[in-house]
């Protein structure tokens, strides 16, 4: 058993040696469709959260 392991240790160490770096993929900037679609988002969670608050408050 020793020896299946010692031998599967060997076969994979020099793997991870000659790995590549890695490489950071580079941001792409925000489009103008994405800030729209934000603006959306960001108006509707304040509208829902303010539903909620009216919702909540008259019980």
């Amino acid at each position: 058993m020793k020896r299946i392991t010692s031998l599967a240790l060997a076969l994979t160490l020099p793997g991870a040696a000659l790995a590549e770096t890695f490489d950071r993929p580079i941001p792409q900037p925000q489009t103008e469709a994405a800030e729209f679609w934000f603006l959306i988002g960001s108006i509707a969670l304040i509208v829902s959260l303010g539903a909620v608050q009216w919702l909540v408050s008259r019980r």
